[in-house]
């Protein structure tokens, strides 16, 4: 499991991470959702040891993310962050076999390449595999950045807004392959999603957060309702049952007053727990 504990970060004197505590158990997948600003990529990136915490602990499995060797923790737990970025002109099968680095250093054996074999045909990234990233369209880069990540072969993997630039089908294809992953192979999904509907289709749990705190940490059939929905994002979501799963439909207008309202309850609330 990963264990967060009174985690904080700030910048500038501002918590966009605020005495954050929660346990993420083993298993499934777990979606991060909430509007822009509220410290979910930067929680996700202090859980990799990507970011540096101001306040805190985080283990995984008992390992303290902070102290752990990084090659240890290389073999526990990957990342997919938003912006990937590589200097050097590298293949599909170049990239993917990175992923193997912590074990390999760099000198492949055949286990490795049965592994980058496997995430090739797993993401039907094998007819793309001898051409260079930068040939590719930004659905198909992203899919060979999912696929390096799974080929680390990691127990936990997180992964930052994998549905950037990704269409309809390959985003619905993602989020079916994450879900064979979880069950096939028994990992540990942690996603950040924007599109709560994706969140709620495909999630085991979701963490809901807003200004830096975790406002809900339940199944999506807590998360998932008006109210739970307008206090997060001030939007009057109306929420569906479809096939046994809930969806929200969220283009309507929004009522100023009512957002108003939800705000000064909110600082109120603050001001009587916290002190602030």
């Amino acid at each position: 499991m990963i264990e967060i504990t009174n985690v904080t970060k700030q910048y500038g004197g501002e918590a966009v991470v605020n005495d954050v505590s929660l346990t993420i158990e083993k298993g499934g997948i777990t979606s991060l959702i909430g509007p822009n600003g509220a410290g979910k990529s930067t929680l996700l990136s202090m859980m990799s040891r990507l970011l540096r915490m101001d306040a805190g602990t985080i283990r995984v499995d008992g390992l303290d993310v902070t102290k752990t060797p990084s090659d240890v923790l290389a073999r526990r737990l990957s990342i997919l962050r938003q912006q990937n970025h590589f200097e050097a002109r590298l293949t599909v099968r170049d990239l993917i076999t990175f992923g193997r680095y912590p074990y390999s250093k760099g000198r492949p054996t055949i286990e490795d390449r049965e592994h980058v074999e496997r995430s090739l045909e797993y993401l039907d990234l094998v007819p793309l595999q001898h051409r260079f990233l930068d040939e590719l369209s930004g659905g198909q880069r992203q899919r060979a950045f999912v696929a390096m990540v799974l080929c680390q072969d990691t127990d936990y993997v997180l992964l930052d807004e994998p549905l950037n630039n990704l269409d309809m089908r390959h985003s619905i294809g993602m989020m079916q392959q994450l879900r064979r992953i979880v069950e096939d192979f028994g990992k540990t999904v942690v996603i950040v999603l924007h599109d709560i509907n994706f969140a709620s289709w495909y999630s085991d749990r979701i963490i809901a957060m807003r200004d830096g705190r975790v406002v809900y940490h339940a199944g999506p059939d807590v998360v998932m309702t008006p109210q739970a929905l307008f206090e997060l994002y001030d939007v009057n979501v109306q929420v569906e049952t479809i096939c046994g799963k809930s969806v929200g439909v969220y283009y309507g207008d929004v009522n100023e007053m009512e957002v108003q309202q939800a705000r000064s309850d909110r600082r109120r609330f603050a001001t009587q727990v916290h002190g602030a």
